[in-house]
């Protein structure tokens, strides 16, 4: 699944200029297979949709982003992301086409840019990846942190990475949801009951 991804975020702490438009956030929700997605964007003129997202969680993530007052609920300018989605989840798209900007640490943005390079039906595992990115095994953990910071679950495939063994290792969102997300990739094969 490869993403188009755009960072133009200042930093939280940086103050707007007086003179500088006022920052729009815009959330809705979305029913999934996996549960209720909230998604989270801010308006964004270098968007080829109008609107980059800057968080995607679920009902009982770990660190789920958590609606604010002054947010407008607003599916509209998301239109591009929801239908995205659905034909993912219906099983029409391996590939999003949407623009990002969730900031986070230079280590965890690289992070979180090797993990658009996972294609779409496959699995790599933490240690790979850690030498994809040149981190020492000792920092290993590191990386876990990373990719369990990861805000935009689904669109930027954190679910992707397992543990060497093949094993399922946490997932923000449940492990639960890891497997049927690699399970909807055919990365995984069903299991029968």
């Amino acid at each position: 699944m490869h993403t188009s991804i755009r960072h133009t975020a200042t930093p939280a702490s940086t103050p707007a200029p007086a003179s500088a438009p006022t920052t729009v956030t815009y959330c809705t929700t979305l029913d999934s297979p996996l549960g209720e997605l909230l998604l989270v964007g801010v308006d964004s003129p270098t968007a080829p949709c109008g609107i980059a997202l800057t968080s995607l969680s679920l009902p009982g993530q770990r660190g789920a982003t958590v609606v604010r007052t002054h947010w407008r609920r607003d599916a509209r300018p998301f239109a591009e992301a929801i239908r995205q989605l659905r034909a993912y989840f219906a099983g029409q798209l391996p590939r999003f086409e949407l623009s990002f900007q969730a900031t986070g640490t230079d280590f965890q943005e690289r992070v979180w840019q090797a993990l658009d390079e996972i294609p779409y039906g496959t699995t790599t595992t933490y240690g790979r990846l850690a030498d994809a990115l040149g981190v020492p095994r000792t920092d290993v953990r590191a990386l876990g942190a990373a990719i369990g910071a990861n805000p935009l679950l689904v669109v930027r495939p954190c679910h992707r990475v397992i543990g060497a063994d093949g094993g399922m290792r946490g997932y923000a969102a449940g492990v639960e949801r890891k497997i049927a997300l690699l399970t909807h990739e055919g990365a995984l094969q069903p299991t029968l009951i």
